[in-house]
């Protein structure tokens, strides 16, 4: 009877131990135990839901926006004033040499390209708005004459003792030369004059003396289609004023970088045609 109490007994525990999951050591009979039973742990039911960060594209950003390519200001063949001041302020740094002709040539193409290259920035050659805007912080505001260093200015309403006769009306402010006959302009040239130590005298003269080939005696320079209206001083070509524009001076003499335009103006012009030197 005892007997069958100790197996029932037994038997109970084990059952009670295989529910719970606990370790069950059962004692021999010469008092030693046998090797524990462990429950097996419970696996998921085959078939059952992933979790959010297993389903496909759980957790992944959406595809970035492309940022749009900066607005392009000027470009090969542009023209105008703003392409003047681009290329005054590529001068400023040293990237562009040659004087602004307000034409976006190839020259200024290239410098743009440069300096895109030497920041980083995509070489395209065109002036976009990032690459004016780093421009902009290098450089000061151009002058007058630094958008005008080799002529190309508009020239400012003639003065009225320009208005009557056959006239070279020569304007200091704006530097330039009208050609005028009766009050109508016939044609307009960029000029040069002479420095605060050589100034080209001013008011009305005429025009005594003509010399296709002249070569002055004082300076032993050439002085071509000069037409004498003061003393030594004449409207003449100069090839310095056509290499380095405003950035010289004359000795006094009007200067025309132009040759084609003086050649025709020397065409044109008759010895006691009224000359008038203005600011």
């Amino acid at each position: 009877m005892r007997i069958r109490r100790s197996i029932t007994a037994l038997a109970g525990t084990a059952a009670l131990a295989t529910v719970c999951g606990c370790t069950v050591q059962a004692r021999e009979a010469d008092g030693g135990t046998r090797p524990s039973v462990r429950a097996e742990a419970t696996t998921e039911p085959s078939g059952a839901s992933a979790s959010a960060d297993d389903k496909p594209g759980a957790g992944s950003s959406p595809s970035p926006t492309p940022t749009p390519a900066p607005a392009v200001l000027w470009s090969h063949g542009d023209t105008g004033r703003d392409v003047r001041e681009l290329q005054a302020r590529l001068r400023q740094i040293a990237w562009l040499f040659e004087g602004p002709t307000g034409t976006y040539d190839r020259a200024t193409e290239r410098a743009v390209e440069g300096f895109q290259g030497k920041r980083g920035l995509p070489r395209t050659g065109r002036t976009d708005t990032v690459t004016w805007q780093r421009l902009l912080k290098m450089t000061r505001e151009p002058g007058e004459w630094d958008l005008y260093l080799m002529g190309g200015q508009p020239a400012a309403a003639p003065d009225p003792r320009c208005l009557t006769g056959r006239v070279l009306c020569v304007d200091k402010t704006s530097r330039t030369l009208r050609w005028m006959i009766d009050g109508r302009t016939l044609s307009t040239v960029s000029v040069r004059f002479g420095s605060q130590y050589t100034p080209t005298r001013e008011g009305v003269f005429r025009v005594y003396f003509k010399s296709r080939h002249h070569v002055s005696t004082l300076y032993d320079s050439p002085m071509p289609y000069a037409m004498f209206f003061s003393g030594g001083q004449a409207v003449h070509y100069s090839s310095d004023f056509a290499a380095r524009g405003y950035a010289g001076a004359s000795h006094g003499c009007v200067n025309v970088r132009d040759e084609a335009a003086i050649a025709g103006l020397f065409a044109q012009v008759r010895t006691g045609d009224k000359v008038v030197v203005s600011w």
